[in-house]
């Protein structure tokens, strides 16, 4: 085995901070650590409030990732946290075997607000497991095998979730299985019917919004063609709203921005309200068959957790509010038009994709992103590249920012820009990020 050039901490890093990253460095992640290092990221985030995080050293940072949306509401959302600290007086995570009036309630939510005849929940602790658990249920109600996806697309690191997207990680760790697996380019519809004409597919999934490829948006009438295609050839249509869900696009979910009802969506991540971990897989009548005829088809001794439901109803109810929507439009518009003349100046920004708070920036440059990534770091945002297309930036501010962060965002940005374009890297590696 070759051998490793040996790894230290920047000489910037406090002394606790020295000692997190050579921790984590040595028991829990070392790849990553060494990968953000030398990207000039070496990020430990110590204290959180709203908008920002800030680094052990007192670094204060945008945060414009939300670790994929999962901080929709900012950091430590005052009502959510009330909500948690109410919820823990009496109790727990309860028991998975039995019913439970949290798990109830939410799950009413849930068919309540979801597009089409979506009715049944299953949750679970994450999306890659509510993935799998819609990849089982179309599988189970189809007789089918086969799922296709998208290429460069991600719907998490498990057996089965991992396997639908990008091929990279599942091959690494022996778990590609192209037989079952079937990929397709994202915004190419002929390709999508050549895979489905077989009549042996039991599901297409799909991110409304690819995040992980940059968030390329979806050609007009795209994704309406997918799910016509899937009626056509008894092909279920799985719509993965794990990143596009719960208000980011200026809808509930993204996928009612398109006119589809999907005959299962996915959500999670911003669920939780950054609280509590919790995802669901939410099932129409007929795919959800088999809850009523197996009531142990899939259990999860933490999915679904009391406080957890808790916490999510509670994140339902805020981002349904009409206010919160409208305040997306708002901050997506004026960051659109603050980008648009952005570019006017600096060429060096090439492509604005948006649809809400859900945006992904192009840069003239194959490791833009990451030099960009660096620049912002350093000028105090905190956004990342997107792991299958390290020229495109994931930007992706919260549903509660208002306009004076939107400018304060803008004026960082355009001096980015600047920087960005002196930064010479040797890092390539490619952080899977989410």
């Amino acid at each position: 085995m070759e051998a490793r050039t040996p790894w230290e901490v920047g000489t910037g890093a406090s002394g606790n901070k020295r000692r997190v990253l050579e921790l984590a460095h040595e028991y829990v992640m070392p790849g990553r650590v060494e990968a953000l290092q030398s990207m000039g990221v070496p990020l430990v985030i110590g204290r959180r409030d709203g908008n920002y995080i800030w680094d052990l050293d007192g670094h204060q940072l945008i945060d414009l990732h939300l670790n994929g949306g999962t901080y929709s509401l900012g950091h430590r959302h005052p009502e959510v946290l009330d909500t948690l600290r109410q919820a823990i007086e009496t109790l727990d995570i309860g028991n998975h075997h039995f019913a439970s009036e949290p798990r109830a309630e939410l799950g009413e939510m849930l068919a309540k607000h979801t597009p089409g005849d979506l009715h049944y929940s299953v949750f679970t602790s994450g999306g890659s497991e509510a993935i799998d658990v819609a990849v089982k249920s179309a599988r189970y109600a189809t007789g089918r095998r086969k799922i296709v996806g998208i290429e460069a697309g991600y719907h998490g690191r498990t057996g089965i979730s991992g396997a639908i997207g990008d091929d990279s990680s599942a091959r690494y760790f022996l778990s590609d299985q192209p037989a079952e697996y079937l990929k397709v380019p994202f915004n190419d519809i002929d390709a999508m019917s050549e895979a489905l004409s077989s009549g042996d597919v039991a599901a297409v999934v799909m991110e409304t919004i690819p995040a992980t490829s940059g968030f390329p948006l979806p050609d007009t009438g795209y994704l309406p063609a997918v799910k016509a295609l899937c009626e056509k050839n008894g092909t279920l249509y799985v719509a993965d709203e794990v990143q596009t869900g719960l208000g980011r696009t200026g809808r509930l979910w993204g996928v009612e921005n398109f006119g589809v009802n999907p005959d299962i969506l996915v959500t999670g991540k911003g669920l939780s309200g950054g609280m509590y971990p919790i995802a669901a897989t939410v099932l129409s009548r007929p795919v959800g068959g088999w809850l009523r005829e197996n009531g142990w088809g899939h259990v999860s001794t933490f999915g679904g957790a009391e406080i957890g439901c808790v916490v999510a109803k509670n994140v339902l109810e805020i981002t349904t509010r009409p206010e919160i929507l409208a305040n997306v439009a708002n901050v997506s518009r004026r960051l659109g038009d603050g980008f648009a003349d952005i570019q006017t100046r600096e060429p060096y920004l090439t492509e604005v994709r948006r649809c809400g708070v859900v945006m992904g920036l192009r840069f003239d440059h194959p490791d833009g992103a990451i030099h960009m990534m660096r620049a912002l770091y350093e000028l105090g945002i905190w956004a990342i590249f997107a792991g299958f297309d390290s020229a495109v930036l994931q930007c992706k501010p919260s549903l509660i920012a208002d306009e004076a962060l939107c400018d304060d965002i803008l004026t960082r940005f355009e001096a980015a820009i600047g920087n960005a374009k002196n930064i010479t890297t040797g890092a390539t590696a490619r952080l899977i990020n989410d």
